[in-house]
């Protein structure tokens, strides 16, 4: 099949150096940065003012080209301390402006260097607002994204590589992400001046299954009392159980929950036969909903940002949320005995759920990231005041 005729986007500056080409032709032209080469992924836009780092390394984004919509993307640099996973696991970034220099007291790397050491691919000068709307008006396109110097594209093998992209339903992911084996986690969250303090005293014993993890969870965990042992998505529910946990974590991750609820609901419906508190973060909490009985759905373009308000029924209150999903958990297939608990002001679509009676619960949005910036770290004292109550 030839390629649609392209829409072309150029920057302002001279010969481009990359270009973005979306599965229906349109191609976006601009400045590379970072890693020279191509990749296919599936496209998203995160509307957060801050946090680029942590996006990038989130691996939730795995398989995922990010457009950042806030235009002065590299301001702060890149420090170790604000990766969420050891290296970058989104596949490329879309920027308005070439990345600015950094100013920042605790900046130690410059962002193009940063990507270009791991891989990844940046293009800048790309009108970012039009390729929002195309995002939100089509779904999130399959892309592919190139970074060639000499600006040498060959845009219709470009549109055929993103139409060949398979997407990222029926896709797991989180096996690519998770942790080779088992280990223990003690770092709690970061306070001033002295950076990240250990857990020395800590009251619950954890397991969190690692579908792909982000690092600040565990450090809210530490910081709620617990000591984590993170344990590989694939662990099965003896694994889990022999370590005579107070409370099983699910974490959050990419890819199609129903992939991965493949091997991870047997799991998790063993858990359930014990009285143990149980705690899901994003894909976590769409793994618990599929092993209640509820079904998920993939999103037209997902919720990708730090501004999201979500409404906690049980109290009325408002939380201002980060979220970072594309698939969404159908509150009309929710069985009875599980309650809807949250739900996003922007679309009604769900965002937390509980089983009644129990303490057993989880939320779509990450509490952990902290726009609010403390609206929901009443869940991590909440799953801890389920492991109090146990004992």
């Amino acid at each position: 099949m030839s390629a649609a005729p392209a829409l072309e986007s150029t920057p302002e500056t001279a010969t481009p150096t990359a270009c973005l080409a979306l599965a229906d032709g349109t191609v976006f032209y601009g400045v590379g940065f970072g890693a020279t080469g191509t990749t296919t992924a599936e496209l998203c836009f995160n509307t957060a003012m801050t946090g680029y780092q942590e996006i990038m390394t989130d691996p939730s984004y795995a398989g995922q080209v990010v457009t950042f919509t806030f235009p002065h993307i590299g301001n702060t640099g890149v420090t170790p301390e604000d990766d969420e996973t050891g290296d970058p696991v989104a596949a490329g970034m879309v920027v308005k402006w070439d990345p600015t220099e950094p100013s920042n007291w605790r900046s130690v790397e410059e962002l193009t260097a940063w990507l270009t050491k791991r891989g990844r691919i940046g293009i800048g000068g790309v009108d970012t607002r039009r390729l929002t709307r195309v995002i939100r008006q089509q779904g999130a396109p399959h892309v592919a994204i190139a970074h060639d110097p000499e600006g040498q594209f060959d845009i219709e093998a470009l549109v055929a590589q993103a139409r060949g992209f398979s997407g990222l339903e029926g896709l797991d992911l989180a096996k690519d992400v998770t942790c080779a084996q088992s280990y223990k986690w003690d770092e709690m969250r970061w306070a001033w001046p002295d950076g990240y303090p250990k857990q020395e005293n800590p009251r619950h014993k954890v397991v969190a299954l690692d579908f792909g993890a982000k690092r600040n969870i565990l450090r809210c965990l530490a910081s709620a009392g617990c000591e984590v042992t993170v344990l590989p998505a694939t662990a099965t529910a003896e694994e889990v159980l022999a370590h005579n946990p107070d409370g099983v974590f699910l974490s959050n991750g990419p890819g199609d929950p129903a992939a991965t609820g493949e091997y991870a609901v047997p799991m998790i419906q063993e858990i359930l036969k014990t009285d143990l508190p149980v705690f899901g973060i994003c894909l976590g909490h769409q793994m618990l909903a599929l092993a209640l009985g509820a079904q998920t759905i993939k999103m037209n373009h997902g919720h990708h940002g730090a501004n999201h308000p979500v409404k906690d029924h049980d109290t009325g209150k408002v939380e201002i949320t980060s979220m970072n999903h594309g698939f969404a958990v159908d509150a009309q297939t929710l069985p009875e005995g599980v309650l809807e608990t949250h739900i996003s002001l922007f679309d009604g679509s769900n965002c937390g759920i509980k089983m009644q009676g129990r303490p057993v619960f989880s939320v779509q949005y990450h509490p952990e990231a902290s726009p609010g910036p403390m609206d929901s770290y009443y869940l991590f004292e909440r799953f801890a005041a389920a492991m109090d109550a146990r004992k």
